[in-house]
Order: structure tokens, then sequence, then C-alpha cells
């Protein structure tokens, strides 16, 4: 049999020393040269965010990103730290188009909507009123949120910066408030906010939330079509002008309570309740950036349960102690055997639970002043647990396991008749969740109607089709909801009618009937019924339960 054998002397000569770093760099000079690179050297933002206190006195502070009363209240507050602070816009389509002419491709709605109508506003400022770019550098700067994350929020600020470059306000400053109140990438201390005006920024936070959720109550009743809309703006300017001067808070919510309470209303009316939920921004705006959703669908005939940034605040601060928690019961995490190097774990839980409770108390004060009853805000545990099967909570993003647990409650409590999930176009962590992970929860619960919609700026009329499709189910769905209450109840609609006529308490404007159904007229038909001592059955049948498998 042949063997093989090695050439002679083959373990005597040691391998050749290779200096591979040294390799990598010379093909490295190589190249460069080769492609012209040799002389270029990495792009960094300039980031310019100096604003000094002898600045303040002529520096307007820009703000913009939430719902018309939050901003207006949020500008007011500042203003009262002693700043000059204006409102942009709601964003429109002009802004987008502003956004989509100088911003990246690829970018979401959020940010073409925001940065177009930033650049739109400093164009107005050079083109209409004849500033020069100079003193519109000089003058303005642009205060927005800032956070980091999953999605591409935390890069946002950069590429606000590339628009204003590329528009041709080279240099101006944006700075970045953080969820926690503190500013970021700020130098110069030109903007300092105390932990009392924070704490007083959050108060028009939180009776901004109040005054939307009663207006969304009011305006799908109101007998006389504008009175609610034209209570709101006087309740605008009492806030705006108590947030602004220091005034008392309680006169004047108190004060609104009185406008508010002359709307008319009838809450016999049969209408659909729709939940809008979603990614953040888009369920939150009030503009072209969801279609103007929110009044596209009272102009169908619905009522819209819109999510208040009193949740969102709620949110993030169930998710801080379920880190702690989770973090303090690692073995060896931060040097120890247990818990937290440098760090009082319970005092750190003690003031989360505390901050939970005061925000829960604080909003309701005012939420019952101003005359929204029976409003309930959401225990993020209970959320978090009808959605843990489906979505884990260590998946961040947008609002996490929340859109899931929003739509399982809708289910199963009967809160609404129909839920709309809204995210930007190419939103990576609610479309995960919208377009994935809710499948599965309508497969499990069929009696669902969700609907999760896109919003890229264009395509108003096919999103509306789509809505009006799923509506016309919700509409067919409230109805059959009041059919079964009257028959419950034993009434017919003339006896229903004849009793909401001799007590008008019903037909006051902070009324709320006990929940029962997701059909406001259903739970008014109800509460008409338990006052007449009929026997009343269960106001539908109960959700099938979710397959285990």
């Amino acid at each position: 049999m042949e063997t093989q054998t090695r050439p002679e002397g083959l373990h005597s000569v040691p391998p050749p020393s290779v200096d591979v770093d040294a390799e990598l760099a010379r093909f490295e000079e190589e190249e460069r040269k080769r492609l012209g690179l040799a002389e270029r050297t990495q792009w960094r933002d300039a980031n310019p965010n100096a604003f000094r206190v002898d600045q303040r006195a002529h520096t307007t502070l820009l703000v913009a990103g939430l719902t018309q009363a939050h901003d207006i209240f949020v500008r007011s507050a500042i203003a009262s730290c002693g700043y000059k602070v204006e409102v942009l816009d709601c964003p429109d389509n002009e802004a987008l188009r502003f956004g989509k002419e100088f911003g990246n491709r690829g970018q979401c709605n959020p940010t073409y909507f925001t940065v177009g109508n930033l650049v739109k506003y400093l164009t107005y400022l050079r083109d209409e009123k004849k500033m020069s770019k100079e003193e519109i550098v000089e003058k303005y700067l642009f205060l927005t949120a800032g956070a980091c994350g999953p999605c591409r929020f935390g890069m946002y600020v950069t590429e606000y910066r590339k628009a204003l470059r590329d528009s041709g306000f080279d240099g101006f400053r944006v700075l970045l408030l953080s969820q926690s109140g503190d500013v970021q990438s700020a130098s110069g201390g030109g903007l300092v906010l105390s932990k009392s005006d924070v704490l007083w920024a959050f108060r028009a936070i939180l009776i901004g939330d109040a005054l939307n959720a009663l207006m969304y109550r009011l305006r799908p009743y109101e007998v006389e079509p504008g009175s609610t809309d034209k209570a709101v703006a006087g309740c605008r300017e009492i806030l705006s002008d108590a947030f602004e001067h220091r005034k008392s808070l309680i006169r004047a919510v108190w004060r609104c309570r009185k406008i508010l309470a002359r709307v008319k209303v009838d809450r016999s009316r049969v209408k659909p309740k729709v939940a809008i939920i979603g990614e953040f921004w888009a369920m939150t705006t009030e503009g072209d950036g969801n279609y103007k959703l929110q009044r596209f669908l009272e102009s169908e005939g619905a009522e819209v349960d819109i999510q208040i940034v009193t949740a969102w605040l709620l949110y993030n601060i169930w998710e801080r102690r379920w880190d702690i928690g989770r973090r303090n019961n690692l073995r060896g995490e931060d040097d120890k055997y247990r818990g937290i190097k440098n760090k009082n774990v319970r005092k750190e839980l003690f003031v989360l639970g505390l901050a939970d409770k005061l925000l829960r108390a604080v909003f309701q004060f005012y939420a019952k002043l101003l005359g929204l009853r029976g409003y309930h805000l959401p225990d993020i545990g209970e959320v978090h647990a009808a959605a843990r099967a489906h979505y884990h909570v260590e998946v961040r993003g947008g609002e996490g396991f929340m859109e899931v647990g929003k739509l399982i409650h809708n289910v199963v409590d009967n809160k609404v008749n129909m839920t709309i999930s809204v995210k930007p176009f190419g939103c990576m962590p609610s479309s995960g969740v919208s377009d994935g992970v809710q499948t599965i929860v309508t497969e499990l619960y069929p009696q669902a109607l969700f609907l999760p919609i896109e919003t890229s700026g264009d395509a108003a009329v096919n999103v509306y089709s789509r809505v009006q499709m799923q509506l016309f189910k919700a509409r067919q769905v409230a109805q059959r909801e009041v059919a079964q209450a009257l028959a419950e109840c034993a009434l017919s609609e003339e006896e229903f009618q004849a009793y909401l006529s001799g007590h008008p308490e019903l037909a006051h404007a902070f009324h709320k009937s006990p929940h029962r159904a997701g059909c406001t007229a259903a739970d008014l038909v109800y509460e008409v019924g338990v006052r007449l001592g009929r026997r009343l059955g269960t106001a539908l049948p109960p959700a099938p339960a979710a397959n285990p498998a």
C-alpha cells in the first residue's frame, strides 16, 4: 500500500510571521489613495445648541408636538418662567412637503411633519417677515422631545439639523427636552427649569388631558353644532392665562367647568365608540399627520375614545419600576450578591410608586373639578398581564406592550365598538405590533373590530374608505347593543325618550352612565332600566376565552 509522505523538513521550517494589523493598515491606506479619500475626515454634527443667559431677553423658544390644548398650556407654563415662547401651528400637508424636500429619504411621518413644520415657519419669517437668516438663528430656537430607543426617535435631532442646513438655516439651534424634564444637548445656561417649573408644566399636561377627554365626550352629542368647540376655545384662553401668570389653577378650572356645563347634549343618539391607539405621535396629533382622523370619525357619526398623555407618563413610571425590580433580583449585579450597588432599591421603588399615585391623584382632582366624571386611568400592570402572552415586556419601542393590551381590554371589557391602530408608514415598533402581533389577538378574539392603518401624508381617500367600511360594522354593533339593552330592560323607544324628557339631569353635559356596553347610548338605556327597577341581564355575551395554545 502506497503511503503519503510529507516534504522533507516541513516541521523544521516555522510559518512566516505576518503582522495582520500592519497589513490591514497598509491596505486601507492604499485604498484611500485610490478612492481619493486620503484627505477626508469623518463628518461630525456641529450640534449648535448654545443658549446663554444674556440671550433670554431676545430669544424665542418654539414648541410643538402634542395636541393644541397641550401646546398652548405648555407654552404658557414655560413662559411663566420668564422665557419668550411661541407655539407652531399644527403640522399640515404643506409642512410635510417641506419635510420631504429637505429631509432624508425613508423617514417616518413624525420627522417629516415636525421638521417640515419648523422649516415652514422659519421660511415664513425669512420670506414674509423679511428677517435675515442670521437674525432668525440668533433670535429663535426649537425645543422638542428627545429620547433613545430601538426606533429612530433618538436620531431625529440630527435629521432636524440636516434639513435646517439644506433649507438655508445652518446653525439653527435645536434643544432636546427629555421625558424626565431635563434639558439635554444645551450649553450656556440659557434654559434652566427648576423642579417646580417642571411640575408646573406637568400640570399643564394633566389639565390638557382632562380638557381633551371631556371635549371628545361632548362634541359627538352636542345639540348645537360648534358649541363644544366654542366652549373649549374659551377654556383654553382662561387656562393659558392662568398658567402664564401663575394664577390659581383651581379657580381657572372651575371657571371652565361653568362654561362647559352650558353645552347641551343628547346621548340617546346611537353612535359607535371608536378607540384610537398606536404610535404616540400619530394617535395624538390633530392635523394632517393622521388625516385629521378624530374629526373624520366624528363627521361619520362616531364617538372617539382618545389616549391621553398621562397614560404614557404612567407607562414610563411602570417601566422604570419593572426594570429596577428585575435588576435587583440578579445575583452579582453591580458587585453585590443581590441588589444594586450604591442605590437604595426600596427607596427608589417607593418614590416611583408614590409618583404613580400622585400623578393619578392630581389628574383625577383636576378632571373631576373640570367635570370629567367616571374617567379611569389604565392600570399598567393589568394591561401588561393581558399582553404578556403575546408581547414580551423587554421588547421596547413605541408603546411596547401597551398597544396589544389596550386592544385586548377593549374587547374583553367591551370598552368600545371598534379599535383603530394608527402609525406612521415605516414605524418599526408599531408596525411590528399592529401588523404582526395583533393578528394573533384578533384570531383569539374574533368579535374584535380592529383596523390598522399607516399614515404617509398621502392616500387619505384610501384610508377614509377603509375606516368607513369598518365603521359600518361598528355602527351595526352599536345598534344591536341599544336594541338588546331596550329588550333586557323591557323598554320601548318611546318610554325611554319619555323618561329622558322628565329627567334633565341625564342630559347634563357632565353626566356619565355606568359602563355596561361599548356604546354610550346603550349605557344610558341600562341606567334608565336600573332607575325604573327593571331586571337586567348581561349587556353582551361574555367574550370567548383565549385559546391556551
